[in-house]
């Protein structure tokens, strides 16, 4: 048995930690072609998770401000063909218009992934907590908006 390569990190392993150390460096006029670059590495499932950690760091910085907008815009051209980066993004666009008070759908939190509800759920949009208490998808997602519910002294 090789100890000594076993002991080695794996290059994936590299390649993800140094992404992720560029991404959370790289410069606003350089973000888009940076996530493109990650996209194109031959591990394609460990791109997309470096990316995914990236969009969920700078959407939770963005999604207040007033450059969510361009931000996102520039992100969803980026990820196109990454399903499941597409659908993180539309999810922060959700969250976003649930946490600043902008329009929602009730149809659009309820089909929403266990990620966006949980997150909702511990909001304080009163609209959110009251339609995930009734009919988030999991028992955890309901009693997270019910305790919010309470905490804003409705229960």
């Amino acid at each position: 048995m090789d100890t000594e390569g076993s002991a080695r990190e794996p290059a994936e392993h590299a390649r993800f930690a140094a992404y992720l150390v560029e991404l959370e460096q790289v410069a606003d006029a350089d973000e888009s072609a940076l996530v493109g670059g990650v996209l194109a590495d031959p591990d394609p499932v460990m791109a997309r998770a470096a990316v995914a950690r990236h969009l969920d760091r700078r959407a939770a910085e963005l999604f207040p401000t007033p450059l969510w907008e361009d931000w996102a815009g520039a992100m969803a051209r980026v990820v196109t063909g990454h399903p499941f980066l597409v659908r993180r993004l539309q999810e922060w666009s959700l969250f976003r218009a649930v946490a600043l008070g902008l329009p929602w759908h009730r149809d659009d939190l309820l089909a929403a992934s266990d990620w966006l509800q949980l997150k909702a759920a511990d909001g304080t949009s009163p609209e959110a907590l009251q339609v995930l208490a009734e009919s988030g998808r999991t028992k955890r997602i309901r009693n997270t908006a019910r305790t919010g519910d309470r905490r804003r002294g409705k229960g």
